[in-house]
């Protein structure tokens, strides 16, 4: 396994120069653009040289000139009147006044809010005609640094003029490193802004409580929430946490759901004093709102100590509309027009969203002519939340319909439309990632491929989180030529992008390659979040790699002590429970404060897969003496429980406690449980009844399980009648063809059994060949049936013959491996391809490893008491997963206790 880096609060190895671009900056050329010309040389100059008396004179003649201008354009900036500071700058220009060390980085800061890079470029430039007066002054310089390049993200730029400015002897300051280091971290470069951080201690700059700010801000900023956390808890260590500090954070507690971090921050605020501006009571709102709690968002509202503004008003709306309560939501937003203020496009976006949501797109369709009415112009921003509404409710083709009409004109085909008279609107990266989600959802890969195209057309494919998304649908619809090709692609892969490609591999079965590939994102020194652990513990899980797993939980524990979240437990149960270590499984259990269901749920499932119902149904009554309440995912495990351990009754009691006790209403998943256990019970007429008296529609897994059931039993005509309905839900599913042909057999009608396999023949339909895998590290073989091409097969038939002669010697006669090795056997029968993975696993493994196998057949069983009789013979630990049942066999037992 690559060496794991270490954790985001520590301080990484120092980049090599080279990732900042060594572009000439714009000291040396600066800009001649004809538009800014007259900035640059304002009035006409006298030809020759001046005196030195008369140069002091014309300073002072340019100061009195330049004093009304600054006055003026320092009100417009305070007052962020952008347009209004530019105009009086070029005024001032016009009649020959330059911009002092003062006034300039306030030139600058109108220039960045207007948006307008060529008149920031026109005031650079004057800086750097202004000679070392200017050019070499640290306020300046910062703002340069600030404002025209890092702020415009030239963060290349930035870095080269910073460099600069040491090289003409201006010494940085706090203030400089700092604008460096926020921005690289605002434009999600979170390495480079790390390494200008250590950068800044080695030069003999301490860092302030500013300077851990810019990196959490940033970081947040850019959705990076783990890390935002993990330089919060680093900072904690030095630094107070200021104002700026917790308003900063807050949202990363929000995007984690971390209300515990939450609640100790709104209490470390009362606690010193800190006053509870707009800033902070808004991030308490927006935090306590998504975390659920809605009382403590309403008393953070009424308890702010300043004049509420439009943000904090928007925050509460958005509360109200989160919990559904629209009628709160209407009367905050009058409440907020009697206080003297005006809705803004965020106040009728989040109405749009909470209506869409909702499912009432006539309303959210009403908003946008409202909002067109108030004077205010719909945004792609608004489509994306309208789109995203419609999305999340399910309701798909009004999502598709809306993303085709914003790029047109209405052109009356809609009335509802009619918004778009003024133009289309054009869609972002955001809509595009949000469309790409929905044809994920729907398995669309034609439509996926069209957005695909429109994406590369407009310029958007680039966008890191579009790639990401198309990375993710290829791979999601089976396509992962196309999902590596994105992916190759991808310029600067951050973290999304990874997990992505990590996401497939794992979705389409190939956990091998996931976990090389998390090798290879390790070595490109890209640092894993919460996201990226959890698909490869998951993948872990799949190839039963014990070892790799626990490097992985090391990691954890190294890079988040003190943070772990109820998702990264689940996924660490998981994979020790798939590798057959329950003990440690539990032990994880044990160590997360399980106080969320999903936890209690994870462990349930582990001790499920190793066949310990007993095990299950104690957890379950800790857990209702634990007052956390369970969910329909609890109610499963524990009918499965039941059927296991063939406690009917009891299941029956889970089963209707489900609503009279817990308000739980049994979905159709409850109701297969509950005829499985019937079925295996025998008593299959109880369980037809149980299904014709149920309130829902049958599904094909339903019927799978009566099928089965009487496949169990000889049930030929409560089976027939199952599998009339499953061919007509399923008609390409070979599975539902072999069991039914098998109770033929099992009932004697061999004519019968053989019409069903001729009709699968004649329908195109084949059954899949049978494979098992063997797991060594993150190295996994694979033997197919009939294919004899494993470099080892010899040795492989050798040990075999040996492991046979040993057997008939201890009286067990097994049978021959001859299915294997011929691809023509009836594809019904086992081919007994277990046997051949234990037999590699016996040559090619140390003597005291674990063989680890995985199978896409169920055991049958003549392969289980061969492989009991191995685990004895060779004193080898030997775990199979067939699908069905996970098999840990130890001295010549199994776990599953011969019930499978």
């Amino acid at each position: 396994m690559a060496t794991m880096p270490p954790p985001p609060s520590r301080s990484p190895p120092p980049p090599p120069r080279a990732i900042f671009s060594t572009r000439c900056t714009a000291f040396q050329n600066p800009s001649t653009h004809p538009q800014h010309r007259h900035l640059l040389n304002g009035a006409p100059q006298s030809q020759g040289h001046a005196s030195p008396s008369h140069s002091r004179a014309r300073t002072l003649r340019e100061g009195d000139l330049a004093a009304p201008y600054a006055r003026e354009i320092g009100a417009c900036v305070r007052a962020r009147r952008w347009g209004a500071a530019c105009e009086a700058f070029a005024s001032m220009r016009a009649v020959g006044a330059a911009p002092d060390r003062f006034l300039l980085p306030q030139v600058l800061r109108a220039c960045a809010g207007l948006g307008a890079p060529r008149l920031a470029a026109a005031a650079h430039a004057l800086a750097a005609k202004g000679g070392a007066a200017l050019a070499g002054d640290p306020v300046v310089g910062n703002a340069i640094v600030a404002i025209a390049h890092a702020d415009a993200g030239e963060l290349d730029e930035a870095f080269d003029l910073f460099e600069e400015m040491q090289e003409i002897g201006v010494r940085p300051d706090m203030i400089s490193w700092n604008t460096l280091v926020s921005g690289f971290a605002r434009n999600g470069n979170f390495r480079a802004a790390l390494h200008l951080f250590d950068e800044m201690q080695l030069r003999g700059v301490e860092p302030g409580v500013n300077s851990w700010n810019c990196i959490i801000s940033g970081c947040v900023q850019n959705g990076m929430f783990d890390e935002a956390m993990g330089i919060f808890q680093a900072m904690c260590e030095s630094k107070r946490p200021d104002s700026v500090t917790v308003a900063s954070i807050l949202p990363a507690c929000a995007g984690l759901q971390a209300l515990k971090i939450g609640k100790q921050l709104h209490s470390y605020v009362l606690r010193y004093g800190i006053k509870l501006n707009v800033y902070i009571g808004a991030s308490l709102i927006s935090m306590y709102s998504e975390c659920q709690q809605f009382d403590y968002a309403r008393v953070v509202f009424s308890t702010i100590e300043e004049e509420k503004n439009v943000t904090v008003w928007n925050e509460l709306i958005q509360l109200y509309i989160r919990e559904g309560r629209m009628d709160k939501a209407w009367e905050a937003f009058n409440l907020m027009q009697k206080d003297g203020l005006e809705p803004d496009i965020v106040t009728y976006n989040s109405f749009i969203a909470g209506y869409a949501r909702a499912g009432q797109k006539e309303q959210a369709y009403e908003l946008f002519s409202s909002m067109v009415d108030m004077g205010l112009k719909p945004n792609a921003v608004s489509m994306n939340a309208l789109i995203c509404g419609l999305y999340q409710r399910g309701l798909y083709t009004d999502a598709l319909e809306a993303f085709r009409y914003m790029q047109c004109s209405s052109d009356g085909k809609a009335e509802v439309w009619r918004f778009l008279d003024s133009g289309p609107i054009q869609p972002t990266g955001t809509t595009i990632t949000g469309v790409l989600s929905l044809l994920t959802d729907l398995k669309l890969d034609r439509l996926g491929k069209e957005v695909h195209c429109y994406a590369l057309k407009n310029g958007l494919a680039s966008n890191i989180f579009v790639s990401s998304k198309l990375v993710d649908l290829y791979g999601k619809t089976g396509d992962m030529t196309s999902a590596v090709n994105v992916f190759l692609k991808t310029g600067k892969k951050n973290v999304v992008t990874w997990n992505s490609m990590l996401s497939a591999y794992k979705h389409n079965r190939k956990p091998e390659v996931a976990l090389k590939l998390f090798s290879e994102m390790l070595e490109s020194n890209s640092h894993p979040n919460l996201v990226t652990v959890q698909i490869a513990l998951l993948s872990c899980g799949m190839t039963m790699a014990l070892g790799y797993g626990r490097e992985l939980h090391s990691y954890i524990t190294k890079c988040w002590s003190g943070f772990y979240s109820a998702t990264l437990a689940c996924a660490l149960i998981d994979m020790y429970g798939k590798c057959g270590n329950i003990e440690d499984a539990r032990l994880v259990f044990e160590c997360t404060v399980p106080n969320d269901i999903a936890v209690w749920n994870a462990m349930m499932s582990c001790y499920l897969l190793h066949r310990m119902p007993n095990d299950v149904l104690d957890l379950f009554d800790c857990l209702e003496q634990s007052n956390i309440q369970p969910d329909p995912i609890t109610f499963i495990l524990l009918l499965s429980a039941c059927k296991q351990e063939g406690l009917l009754e009891k299941a029956q009691s889970y089963f209707y406690n489900m609503e009279d006790v817990y308000g739980i209403k049994p979905t159709l998943k409850h109701y297969t449980c509950m005829v499985d256990i019937m079925g295996s019970a025998g008593l299959l007429a109880e369980s037809l009844t149980l299904i014709q008296k149920m309130p829902l529609e049958p599904d094909a897994c339903l019927w799978s399980t009566v099928l089965k059931a009487c496949k169990l039993h000889s049930n030929l005509e409560i089976g027939e009648k199952a599998a009339k309905d499953l061919f007509e839900l399923e008609p390409d599913n070979t599975s539902n063809y072999m069991v039914l042909s098998n109770i033929y057999a099992d009932t004697g009608l061999w004519g019968a059994s053989e019409a069903v396999r001729d009709a699968m023949t004649e329908q195109g339909l084949h059954v899949d060949r049978q494979c098992s895998w063997l797991y060594h590290g993150t190295t996994r073989h694979s033997f197919e049936a009939g294919n004899l091409s494993h470099p080892a097969i010899d040795a492989i038939l050798s040990m075999w013959k040996e492991l046979t002669i040993r057997m008939e010697q201890s009286g067990y006669s097994p049978q021959d491996i001859e299915p294997y090795c011929n691809v023509e056997v009836d594809p019904f029968s086992c081919h007994h391809t277990e046997k051949i993975a234990v037999c590699y696993g016996l040559i090619s493994m140390n003597d005291n490893e674990p063989i680890r196998i995985s199978k896409n057949f169920r055991m049958c069983m003549e392969c289980h008491s061969s492989i009991k009789f191995i685990s004895r013979d060779k004193n080898r630990e030997i775990f199979v997963s067939d699908g069905c049942t996970y098999h840990h066999f130890k001295d010549g037992t199994c776990s599953c206790r011969d019930a499978w």
